[in-house]
């Protein structure tokens, strides 16, 4: 059951990386850490909805995202530390 657990946090981990609300004019992209670039096609950007909103000049939206990928990384750190004192405690 511990190691079922663990699995289920790992699992958790990269679905935790993602927005149910999406990307700026890509809804379909839920990914808050890297998305095929808007205006590059498949050319994979990193933090994508931050750094296209930069790049468009588009600064409430840049703020906008900022929060939002803020959010989900704090969610992220969280989770791990989760999964490691469950790591943690299947070790011994």
């Amino acid at each position: 059951p511990e190691a079922q657990a663990l699995n289920a946090l790992l699992i958790q981990s990269e679905r935790t990386l993602t927005s149910a609300e999406g990307l700026p004019r890509r809804p379909w992209f839920r990914h808050q850490l890297y998305a095929p670039g808007f205006y590059t096609g498949y050319g994979v950007k990193t933090i994508p909805g931050v750094r296209e909103a930069i790049e468009q000049k588009n600064w409430k939206e840049a703020d906008d995202q900022i929060g939002r990928v803020a959010q989900t990384l704090t969610a992220e750190a969280a989770l791990l530390d989760r999964a490691t004192a469950a790591a943690d405690a299947l070790a011994r």
